[in-house]
């Protein structure tokens, strides 16, 4: 089973949309025990950290998320949820991976919007997709290279458009929304082995 987390957070029916033209079907849940059971979990999302981590905390989300053995995806916030704290609202975060999200300086050039490059790919996430290819970002706050780096991008300054540890993966860039090169990675994630 496929299980999309419902939270306090936008574009999940985006995600959803996005695996049904790959030919697979997914639920949409905040139930603790629908979510524990999940072979493959997704957060994606569009939204505030502080308002998304409380959405989570209230009903244990955070825990079942953090509890996971299995493939968990975390999509443009839900990458940033992932990390160890985030400067919008101050928030402390989920702490799987120790990389800080920051915000873009200066403001004036913030969100940054559009397609853009991927480079340093390194992951069964990327299986079959070319370095360079464009994918598209929507994004006010990044995460900093580190050690769960599996791919970058560059928008004033280089950043994490990927991270891996484990059984977690994050793309702060939003498959769903970038068509071939979007779907390959959806669908190469569905196909990591859930044990």
């Amino acid at each position: 089973m496929i299980a999309i987390v419902k939270y306090n957070a936008g574009n999940i029916r985006s995600v959803e949309n996005a695996l049904k033209r790959i030919g697979a079907d997914c639920v949409i849940s905040d139930d603790p025990e629908v979510l524990s059971k999940a072979d493959k979990l997704i957060l994606p999302g569009v939204g505030e950290a502080s308002s998304a981590m409380a959405y989570l905390r209230d009903r244990g989300l955070d825990q079942v998320i953090k509890k996971r053995t299995k493939p968990t995806l975390g999509i443009c916030l839900g990458l940033q949820l992932f990390c160890a704290r985030s400067e919008e609202g101050n928030t402390e975060c989920l702490g799987i991976f120790p990389e800080a999200v920051k915000r873009f300086p200066p403001e004036e050039k913030v969100p940054h919007m559009g397609w853009n490059e991927l480079t340093e790919l390194k992951s069964p996430l990327f299986k079959g997709v070319q370095a360079n290819s464009d994918v598209y970002f929507v994004h006010s706050f990044y995460a900093e290279k580190g050690p769960d780096t599996i791919a970058a991008c560059d928008y004033i300054l280089p950043f994490s458009a990927a991270l891996s540890k484990g059984n977690f993966y994050a793309t702060q860039f939003h498959p769903e929304k970038s068509a071939d090169v979007g779907e390959q990675i959806l669908a190469n994630f569905l196909k990591l082995p859930s044990e």
